[in-house]
């Protein structure tokens, strides 16, 4: 059995990864760390996992661990790791944005390989170290990695993307708390958030030169999912883009390519990345919904673990959908 330790375990990645992990037939969880909670029971934080483990919150660690899973605020995985050694075995994988563009993906000698398995599968079977993409990020590239890989991302994309409240952390905030976001809806930084970095990085290593991605993010008055929206110029007839979208994730185990119109609840509580495709005149329209806390977090995280230990990769990820 592989040993995992979970640092930011009372978080709700970590709470994902909890529950992901304590029905893995491969892993056992040798830790959850946690600086606010040690000494308490992990149900503490997590109560629907009464019942399920006797798990107590710690705060030290096993630096010999097999993999450790990084559930920290964006910053906080850099200094972690300055102030914590782990052995040379031990695989990393980072759920924050501190080793996700190539200019900051080394550490103390460590490389973080960015964790997309529907691009970089034989990359993180290799890696020792994983930079978990972003849950934005995750969604709106599955959504735009085929037009790249074509060469014909040339035009400009135009991306609407809308989130659950999660997306924002576990910590309240003033656009998370319920008498703020319940019946509400808004946007917050257009055309500027952190993950276009990846997405551009990730697009331009398919195709170097791809039109200005325009990315307008919303808060969505629900509690998980993201559901997005990108239409750029398309020459060829809907049944061109959908054999292209079909060939490109031919061999992706959780992304799939809908013949009719998707929504939210058909991805939420899966590790899913459902996909679909409407031509209007010379526009393509991809519409692309995930699981921010799953395929945009923790089930991609521990899908990137089963890549690297060379497990079926679907292990431990074969959720359930709650539709109705």
């Amino acid at each position: 059995m592989v040993k995992a330790g979970i640092i930011g375990g009372s978080g709700y990645t970590g709470g994902e990864l909890i529950r992901i992990l304590l029905h893995h037939s491969e892993v056992e969880i040798d830790f959850v760390f946690s600086t606010t909670r040690a000494g308490k029971a992990v149900s503490s934080a997590h109560p629907d996992l009464l019942g399920s483990t006797d798990l107590y919150f710690t705060g030290t660690v096993d630096s010999s661990t097999d993999v450790v899973f990084l559930c920290l605020g964006h910053g906080n995985s850099t200094k972690f790791l300055n102030e914590n050694e782990f052995s040379e075995h031990t695989k990393i994988i980072d759920l924050s944005n501190d080793f996700r563009l190539l200019a900051d993906a080394t550490l103390k000698g460590r490389e973080f390989i960015y964790g997309l398995p529907e691009l970089y599968k034989s990359k993180i079977q290799k890696a020792q170290h994983i930079a978990n993409p972003g849950c934005f990020a995750t969604a709106i590239q599955l959504g735009l990695l085929p037009l790249a890989k074509a060469g014909i991302l040339d035009k400009d994309v135009h991306v609407n993307a809308v989130t659950g409240s999660t997306g924002a952390g576990v910590s309240p905030s003033g656009t998370t708390h319920f008498s703020w976001r319940n019946n509400n809806a808004s946007w917050y930084k257009p055309f500027t958030h952190q993950h276009l970095g990846e997405i551009n990085e990730s697009l331009k290593s398919l195709q170097e030169n791809i039109g200005e991605l325009f990315f307008l993010p919303n808060r969505g008055n629900f509690t998980r999912g993201i559901l997005a929206t990108a239409y750029t110029r398309f020459e060829g007839d809907e049944t061109d883009a959908l054999q292209l979208y079909k060939d490109f994730y031919a061999e992706a185990v959780f992304t799939q390519i809908a013949e009719e119109p998707i929504h939210l609840k058909q991805v939420v509580n899966t590790n899913q990345c459902h996909i679909h495709l409407h031509k209007h005149k010379d526009t393509l329209l991809i519409t692309s919904a995930i699981d921010n806390l799953l395929k945009g977090a923790s089930g991609q995280a521990v899908q990137n673990m089963n890549l690297i230990f060379r497990f079926e990769e679907s292990t431990g990820l074969n959720l359930k959908a709650g539709v109705f």
